[in-house]
């Protein structure tokens, strides 16, 4: 049965590790926020693997635009491999991991702090190696994950950031609407028996594309990763802008095509974009709120909650998760443990 599954459960206890990270990590957030702010940080440098890059995408638009912080994704190869870190001058450099044992992120935040650079750690385990090498660390309460595939630490990745950009803000609304999220994940969860039935016509997809862009170009990566992960089908996340720059010769009839596209600044933008593809003969699948959007897919999952933009993809990545993990299901593929991987994945 699908649902004594790890991952089942574990994509199943989002609202409750949401709603106590919120609770929890407030104040060490607002400490850290006071940190940022103190030492007039001018641009923040995230290292991560995997889900956890894609948190950092994340934080790319959502620190950048609330908060006016540069982001970049750091390079850990040149801390491990080539021996040349760059220089850390005025940066928050965050490192985010489940483990926090991965030596190439634990190496990035290390350096950064022997350079004088403030740093924190994003994990699930704060004794970690991470954990001890970051000034300040902010821990994601979920619990241990069984499932190879992280559904809820990623959420939680989300959480914490959106809870340092509110902090940093120092803006209330913000923090309301974060207190709504739990509850709102919990409804999109309800998607659960639909998306398992639509799920079998996928059954032999071998290879599809993945759109989405701002805030959810993040959701646009980390929906691909699940579906690679867990299904072992070449799944290609991009920009809508990107996909146009030449991989849109790609499209051919039925061609499955999963666009990310809740209400927001995007959506006019994706709903043309769906357009396009569906002139090219694409078999579109739709995470929307919006119901002209929609309308527009062959496979529509109805987001049950409308969300302000920024926050968006805490929401539209249950539908992401809840698909791959059905695809699996259906392909009779062991949804716990992919072939080939392990939970704790140590590069350098």
């Amino acid at each position: 049965m699908l649902e004594q599954t790890h991952i089942y459960q574990e994509i199943h206890e989002q609202p409750a590790v949401l709603a106590t990270l919120l609770r929890e990590e407030a104040a060490a957030i607002a400490r850290l926020a006071e940190a940022i702010r103190d030492r007039h940080i001018t641009h923040c440098v995230i290292a991560g693997r995997g889900t956890s890059d894609n948190a950092g995408r994340y934080a790319q638009y959502l620190l950048g635009a609330v908060n006016g912080l540069p982001v970049g994704l750091a390079t850990p190869s040149l801390h491990t491999i080539y021996g040349r870190p760059p220089r850390y001058d005025s940066a928050l450099v965050i490192g985010i991991s489940q483990s926090g044992r991965s030596p190439d992120i634990v190496s990035v935040v290390a350096e950064a702090r022997r350079q004088g650079a403030l740093t924190a750690a994003i994990t699930n385990f704060p004794d970690s190696d991470l954990g001890q090498a970051a000034d300040h660390v902010i821990a994601l309460h979920a619990g241990i994950e069984q499932a190879v595939a992280a559904t809820k630490t990623y959420s939680a990745e989300l959480a914490a950031i959106a809870l340092l950009s509110a902090a940093l803000a120092d803006d209330h609304e913000m923090r309301r609407t974060l207190h709504a999220i739990p509850d709102q994940v919990a409804q999109t969860l309800g998607l659960a028996p639909k998306v398992l039935r639509l799920a079998e016509r996928y059954r032999y997809m071998r290879v599809c594309v993945v759109i989405g862009r701002g805030y959810n170009y993040a959701t646009a990566f980390e929906t691909a990763l699940k579906i690679k992960e867990l299904n072992y089908i070449v799944a290609e996340p991009y920009s809508s802008a990107d996909f146009m720059h030449g991989p849109i010769a790609l499209i051919e009839q039925a061609f499955p095509t999963l666009v990310i596209a809740p209400s927001g600044h995007m959506l006019p933008e994706m709903r043309a974009f769906i357009g396009s593809l569906r002139a090219r003969g694409a078999e579109v699948i739709a995470i929307s709120d919006d119901d002209e959007t929609l309308t527009l897919a062959r496979t529509p999952f109805r987001l049950p909650v409308s969300v302000p933009e920024w926050v968006s993809p805490l929401i539209s990545i249950v539908p992401g998760q809840l698909f791959a993990m059905s695809l699996a299901h259906v392909r009779d593929l062991d949804v716990d443990r992919p072939r080939g991987l392990h939970k704790v994945t140590e590069t350098r």
